[in-house]
């Protein structure tokens, strides 16, 4: 069991070491406060041989209120001292957590349920409070004073003092006998907690869809299973740590009877004083301290390590490199042309290099599944529209989370402005992206937080120019706050959604544009507003667009027909209604969506 438990406590340690320090002088405050605890006894002993032997009450009565406010004082400052560094322990926690989640690479974020990563926050944090903060302190502390209370028990009377620790050594055999069990127990059902979050979750998100379903019933029974299951430990380790507790109490207590009858016969003996007896007896009641709180901390201890493991897994998430680059990466050769100041023939490399292009480029999502994009090579030019279409699960999405650095590939290599991505640090190439999502969340704040999130500097003007863009204006002018109104999803459309999202990727002024169908929920007019602003975008920087429907693609430079995770053909809308089947066959039957005018051939 000790070699099990070692690397369980490490973990839980490595919570609690940044504040060693604190640690060490709450344990020093503990260790006075026990000190000073322990000496009553024997000082209230010294009362009653002063009683026997009419002497002066003054100086041990005196020494007994000075140990009581001096006791009191030093236990209020050692419990301010570890409450706070509970915090502390827990925002440390919350803050690594926090960090690591949204360092780590979009799979490994979307592998789990959201709500089961947000109890890694909130609930598995505060179980930390007590263990990694006071519980190391309480058990050094409960086990100083009980051998502290052992010793001068003995030395008081080593019979009653064999008595004593028989009782003791029983309790300790029930505890370590049922503490494992509590543990396994705490662990199973704060996980139960972890996925009831996950399903929850997700169930709310989706609500609108378990309401038409008639759902709500069998969605409740799935979530209230893993709370009933949760509440089954729980109430598993509450039965142990009771009979726990009932062993601890009786032992004790039998301990006290046992005590009371050979020291009665010890006293009438003569073996031993009446004060000496009081004054173990003193001891045997005050016992109980050091036993409580050695259990108690044990059992916080178990809860605290369940917890700290659950979060310590965020730390096995990979995570993007962060490492910042020096500015915008360039050519060799273009670096020298610039040390020949011949500027005008650097800006004419640059325009014949693409933003992006991608070679031989195959990818999966895990190790052993099955490639989504296959031998995919494309062109992205620093101007103009490229269209991507094909049926579901052709790898389009794919070929979006390829460039934005969501993926890695499995084979071939990425490039921007001609150097492999390799090269560049994630943020780098982001900073010259900006993406538009089908679904197009709402981040948690304002109009004006949601619009800020690529460009932070952006004026007021500037905003209100990239709404009036979208046709949002008179959305904002509706709102009793204006930009500062907070949203959420259920007080904006669909509709709004996507052109909130697509102002956002305006005002960023991109060197390319990435849209995943940014129209698919747009009403006719405002759909030929979004696509001017889209034409005029791809006259000054390169738009790379994910469409289903017509009127998305038929004025694109290029359009690129992906099937089964490869590039099946590329060309202009005319020329591929002409020569490829695949690509006439999408049109016909609608799966892009015939809204315009456009003669459909």
């Amino acid at each position: 069991m000790s070699s099990s438990i070692a690397p369980r406590l490490s973990i839980l340690w490595s919570f609690a070491r940044p504040h060693r320090r604190t640690l060490a002088k709450g344990l020093a405050l503990a260790l006075v406060a026990s000190a000073l605890g322990l000496a009553t006894p024997m000082v209230t002993k010294h009362v009653l041989d002063a009683l026997g032997s009419a002497s002066s009450l003054t100086r041990p009565v005196a020494t007994l209120v000075v140990l009581l406010f001096v006791g009191a004082a030093v236990s209020y400052w050692q419990w301010i001292l570890l409450g706070a560094l509970g915090e502390r322990v827990v925002l440390d926690a919350r803050e690594s957590v926090v960090r690591r989640f949204l360092r780590a690479t979009v799979p490994a974020i979307t592998r789990s349920p959201t709500g089961e990563l947000v109890t890694r926050v909130t609930s598995d944090t505060v179980l930390l409070r007590q263990a990694a903060a006071s519980s190391f302190v309480g058990l050094i502390n409960g086990a100083v004073m009980l051998v502290g209370s052992l010793v001068l028990m003995g030395f008081l009377d080593l019979v009653l003092l064999a008595t004593t620790v028989a009782a003791v050594a029983l309790v300790g055999l029930a505890f370590a006998f049922l503490m494992p069990g509590i543990a396994k127990s705490q662990q199973q059902a704060q996980e139960h907690v972890g996925r009831l979050g996950g399903v929850l979750e997700g169930t709310l998100r989706a609500i609108r869809t378990v309401k038409v379903n008639r759902a709500e019933e069998r969605m409740t029974e799935r979530i209230l299973a893993d709370a009933r299951a949760s509440a089954a430990f729980g109430v598993g380790a509450v039965r142990r740590e009771s009979l726990a507790w009932t062993i601890a109490w009786s032992g004790v207590n039998l301990a006290i009877i046992a005590i009371l009858a050979v020291g009665a016969w010890r006293v009438g003996e003569g073996r031993l004083e009446v004060s000496g007896l009081i004054a173990f007896l003193l001891y045997t009641f005050a016992l109980m301290d050091p036993i409580n709180e050695l259990s108690q901390n044990v059992t916080a201890l178990q809860s605290g390590i369940a917890a700290a493991e659950r979060i310590r897994q965020a730390d096995a998430l990979p995570s993007e490199e962060s490492a910042p680059s020096p500015g915008r990466p360039e050519l060799p050769e273009l670096h020298a042309l610039k040390e020949l100041k011949e500027l005008e023939k650097l800006e004419e490399l640059r325009d014949d290099v693409p933003v992006l292009e991608l070679r031989n480029v195959t990818a999966a999502y895990g190790p052993d599944a099955e490639p989504a994009v296959r031998g995919v090579d494309l062109v992205i030019p620093r101007r103009g529209h490229t269209a991507v279409v094909g049926p579901s699960g052709a790898g389009k999405t794919t070929l979006f989370s390829l460039v934005l650095r969501f993926l890695e590939p499995t084979g071939g290599e990425l490039l921007l402005d001609g150097r492999p991505y390799r090269d560049h640090a994630h943020a780098d190439i982001r900073a010259r992206l900006a993406y538009v999502e089908q679904d197009t969340p709402v981040v948690p704040g304002t109009l004006r937080d949601n619009l800020l999130l690529a460009r932070p500097e952006a004026t007021t003007e500037e905003l209100l120019r990239v709404l009036d863009d979208v046709r949002l204006t008179e959305k904002v002018e509706g709102l009793e706050e204006g930009l500062d109104a907070p949203l959420a999803t259920a007080n904006v459309s669909g509709g709004e959604r996507q052109r909130i999202a697509l102002a956002r990727a305006l005002l960023a002024t991109p060197d390319v544009l990435l849209l995943d169908e940014a129209t698919a929920q747009l009403d006719g007019l405002t759909e030929a507003a979004v696509q001017e602003c889209v034409r005029s975008r791809a006259e000054t920087g390169a738009v790379v667009t994910i469409a289903h429907r017509l009127s998305t693609v038929v004025d694109a430079d290029t359009i690129v027909v992906m099937e089964a995770g490869r590039v099946r053909a590329r060309g202009r809308h005319e020329e591929l209604l002409v020569s490829d089947t695949l690509y006439r066959d999408l049109v016909e039957s609608l799966r892009i969506s015939a809204v315009t005018g456009a003669p459909v051939t």
